[in-house]
């Protein structure tokens, strides 16, 4: 899977790069490293809202379960990465 943190002007701003690092720590605490290839991406087109993160490239049950191949979230800060990952993140690996 392919996890992106827009690390565009605005987001940068609202703190794309403390949500990466956190993310990094958190993907060594769920030892996920393997799984997820954790990427910083230019502008995902969602400025107003907050830091965005986009996960993508599933396996095949993944985008059955969801109806779709890729997952948006918004307003991702330092603060809620490791709930978000928890809870939106970490289910579509399918472990």
């Amino acid at each position: 899977m392919i996890v992106k943190v827009c690390v565009g002007s605005s987001c940068h701003l609202k703190g794309s790069y403390d949500v990466i690092e956190k993310m990094k720590e958190i993907l060594k605490k769920y030892d996920v490293e393997d799984l997820i290839d954790l990427q910083a991406s230019f502008c995902l087109g969602f400025c107003a809202q907050g830091v965005t993160v986009k996960a993508d490239d599933f396996d095949k049950a993944t985008v059955d379960k969801i109806g779709d191949n890729q997952l948006l979230l918004h307003n991702v800060n330092k603060d809620n990465i490791e709930d978000t990952f928890a809870t939106k993140i970490y289910p579509l690996l399918n472990i």
